[in-house]
């Protein structure tokens, strides 16, 4: 039996393949997480020309510095979601931070730093609840996208799932719980420094 900290087999193989400077390994990793990382750059950013700047920059780095992740740490997915989240409020803070500096003199004021900061701290949240998200099981996703979506409460969502009411409540329950730590200061499962703006 495998012990519970071990990471899985294909986090340790693809960082291996990297390493070693496999080409293939590094379009497999795109195919898989591309979408991802996308999806959270843009939801930082909120534009389309930035989000694929910062896809860009997340499968450089990992093909430039295969070795900067550790699987003992984690899974990869959550270790290229905190990449892709470091580099996109990166990109935020010195996009708002020159605009601010364009405006001249005064607009660097308390007030617009603070409305920076909002921004940035908006982004994350939103960033971190589509991770979770996209991370969480199947049947939870399922069991939020039907309640959420269409409207369906827990017996409906039952029915359409072809599960007992209690399953479809606890599966509610459990979905909601993951989603309310979009507003902690990390994601579940997330590395130091994916929870944070920084």
């Amino acid at each position: 039996m495998a012990k519970k900290d071990a990471p899985p087999r294909w986090d340790r193989k693809m960082q291996q393949r990297l390493a070693r400077g496999e080409a293939a390994a590094l379009g497999e990793l795109y195919d898989r997480f591309a979408s991802l990382v996308h999806g959270l750059a843009h939801r930082v950013l909120e534009d389309e020309r930035a989000a694929d700047g910062i896809t860009r920059e997340v499968f450089t780095h990992v093909w430039e510095h295969p070795d900067a992740y550790d699987p003992k740490q984690g899974p990869l997915r959550t270790w290229v979601a905190a990449l892709t989240h470091r580099l996109a409020v990166q990109r935020l803070r010195a996009t708002e931070t020159a605009a601010l500096a364009e405006a001249g003199p005064g607009s660097g004021s308390a007030e617009a730093t603070e409305e920076l900061e909002r921004r940035v701290r908006h982004a994350s949240v939103a960033a971190r609840a589509d991770y979770i998200v996209q991370a969480m099981p199947a049947p939870l996703r399922a069991a939020l996208e039907l309640a959420y979506f269409q409207r369906r409460d827990y017996r409906q969502t039952a029915a359409d799932l072809g599960v007992t009411e209690d399953e479809a409540r606890r599966r509610l329950r459990l979905g909601l719980q993951l989603l309310s730590t979009a507003h902690d200061s990390a994601a579940p499962g997330a590395p130091p420094g994916y929870g944070g703006a920084a």
